[in-house]
Protein backbone atom coordinates (compact mmCIF):
# COMPACT_ATOMS: atom_id res chain seq x y z
CA UNK A 1 0.00 0.00 0.00
CA UNK A 2 1.66 3.36 -0.64
CA UNK A 3 1.19 6.21 1.72
CA UNK A 4 2.12 9.64 2.35
CA UNK A 5 5.87 9.50 3.55
CA UNK A 6 5.05 11.74 6.92
CA UNK A 7 3.21 8.99 7.26
CA UNK A 8 4.89 6.31 7.04
CA UNK A 9 7.83 7.91 9.13
CA UNK A 10 5.51 8.23 11.98
CA UNK A 11 3.88 4.98 11.42
CA UNK A 12 7.50 3.70 12.13
CA UNK A 13 8.55 5.44 14.80
CA UNK A 14 5.50 4.06 16.59
CA UNK A 15 6.54 0.65 15.43
CA UNK A 16 3.95 0.29 12.57
CA UNK A 17 0.49 -0.51 12.19
CA UNK A 18 0.25 -3.27 14.32
CA UNK A 19 1.24 -0.93 17.33
CA UNK A 20 -0.98 1.97 16.53
CA UNK A 21 -3.70 -0.30 16.72
CA UNK A 22 -2.44 -2.23 19.41
CA UNK A 23 -3.11 1.22 21.91
CA UNK A 24 -6.33 1.00 20.73
CA UNK A 25 -8.86 0.16 23.87
CA UNK A 26 -10.78 -2.96 22.53
CA UNK A 27 -13.81 -3.71 21.10
CA UNK A 28 -16.37 -4.15 24.09
CA UNK A 29 -14.44 -0.89 25.58
CA UNK A 30 -15.45 0.61 22.30
CA UNK A 31 -18.94 -0.35 22.36
CA UNK A 32 -19.54 0.81 25.74
CA UNK A 33 -17.79 4.38 25.22
CA UNK A 34 -20.05 4.29 22.21
CA UNK A 35 -23.04 3.46 23.71
CA UNK A 36 -22.42 6.27 26.54
CA UNK A 37 -22.36 9.27 23.86
CA UNK A 38 -25.38 7.75 22.11
CA UNK A 39 -27.15 8.54 25.52
CA UNK A 40 -25.88 11.75 25.83
CA UNK A 41 -25.52 12.55 22.42
CA UNK A 42 -30.06 13.62 22.76
CA UNK A 43 -30.30 16.74 24.20
CA UNK A 44 -33.10 15.88 25.84
CA UNK A 45 -31.08 13.14 27.55
CA UNK A 46 -28.09 15.11 28.21
CA UNK A 47 -31.20 17.26 30.17
CA UNK A 48 -32.47 14.62 32.54
CA UNK A 49 -29.04 13.40 33.77
CA UNK A 50 -28.10 16.95 34.42
CA UNK A 51 -31.14 17.01 36.31
CA UNK A 52 -30.82 13.95 37.94
CA UNK A 53 -27.19 14.88 39.23
CA UNK A 54 -28.98 18.11 40.85
CA UNK A 55 -31.58 16.15 42.43
CA UNK A 56 -33.38 12.15 42.39
CA UNK A 57 -36.73 13.04 40.71
CA UNK A 58 -40.06 10.94 40.07
CA UNK A 59 -40.84 10.53 36.28
CA UNK A 60 -43.79 13.12 36.79
CA UNK A 61 -41.37 15.92 37.68
CA UNK A 62 -39.23 15.17 34.56
CA UNK A 63 -41.91 15.31 32.64
CA UNK A 64 -43.07 18.59 33.66
CA UNK A 65 -39.39 20.29 33.19
CA UNK A 66 -38.88 18.48 29.68
CA UNK A 67 -42.84 18.93 28.73
CA UNK A 68 -42.48 15.26 27.27
CA UNK A 69 -44.76 13.02 26.59
CA UNK A 70 -44.81 9.82 28.64
CA UNK A 71 -43.89 7.20 26.20
CA UNK A 72 -41.21 9.47 24.77
CA UNK A 73 -39.46 9.82 28.18
CA UNK A 74 -39.92 6.24 28.87
CA UNK A 75 -37.84 5.39 25.86
CA UNK A 76 -35.26 8.24 26.72
CA UNK A 77 -34.68 7.28 30.25
CA UNK A 78 -34.59 3.46 29.00
CA UNK A 79 -31.90 4.15 26.91
CA UNK A 80 -29.83 6.02 29.63
CA UNK A 81 -30.77 3.08 31.94
CA UNK A 82 -29.27 0.73 29.59
CA UNK A 83 -25.90 2.98 28.79
CA UNK A 84 -25.58 2.50 32.88
CA UNK A 85 -26.28 6.58 33.19
CA UNK A 86 -29.04 6.10 35.68
CA UNK A 87 -31.33 3.85 37.80
CA UNK A 88 -34.01 3.93 39.80
CA UNK A 89 -35.48 2.52 43.36
CA UNK A 90 -39.00 2.31 44.14
CA UNK A 91 -40.66 4.49 46.40
CA UNK A 92 -44.39 3.50 47.14
CA UNK A 93 -46.01 3.53 44.06
CA UNK A 94 -43.19 5.72 42.76
CA UNK A 95 -40.01 5.00 40.61
CA UNK A 96 -37.24 7.45 41.81
CA UNK A 97 -34.41 8.07 39.14
CA UNK A 98 -31.02 9.31 40.06
CA UNK A 99 -27.55 8.93 38.54
CA UNK A 100 -25.18 6.44 38.72
CA UNK A 101 -21.66 6.45 39.82
CA UNK A 102 -20.93 6.87 36.22
CA UNK A 103 -23.45 8.99 35.03
CA UNK A 104 -22.22 11.35 37.20
CA UNK A 105 -18.29 11.06 35.30
CA UNK A 106 -20.38 11.43 32.23
CA UNK A 107 -22.62 14.66 33.65
CA UNK A 108 -18.99 16.04 34.68
CA UNK A 109 -17.38 15.38 31.62
CA UNK A 110 -20.54 17.18 29.22
CA UNK A 111 -20.46 20.29 31.74
CA UNK A 112 -16.56 20.24 31.43
CA UNK A 113 -17.35 20.25 27.65
CA UNK A 114 -19.82 23.38 28.09
CA UNK A 115 -16.91 25.81 29.73
CA UNK A 116 -15.21 25.42 26.84
CA UNK A 117 -17.60 26.27 24.37
CA UNK A 118 -17.81 29.42 26.49
CA UNK A 119 -15.94 32.45 25.66
CA UNK A 120 -14.54 34.49 28.41
CA UNK A 121 -17.63 36.67 28.62
CA UNK A 122 -19.56 33.12 29.06
CA UNK A 123 -21.53 33.12 25.31
CA UNK A 124 -21.27 30.04 23.73
CA UNK A 125 -19.49 30.26 21.15
CA UNK A 126 -21.18 29.27 17.64
CA UNK A 127 -19.78 26.77 15.91
CA UNK A 128 -17.31 25.25 18.56
CA UNK A 129 -15.19 22.50 17.67
CA UNK A 130 -12.27 21.75 20.22
CA UNK A 131 -8.79 21.47 18.88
Amino acid sequence: MKIPEEIECRLKKRGGIKALVKGLPDQEILRNVAEVFNAIGEPLRLKILLLLCEQDLCVCVIKEICGTPDSKLSYHLAVMKGAGLIDCREEGNWLIYFPTKQGRKVARFARTLEGMMEDQDGHIKNGYIPH
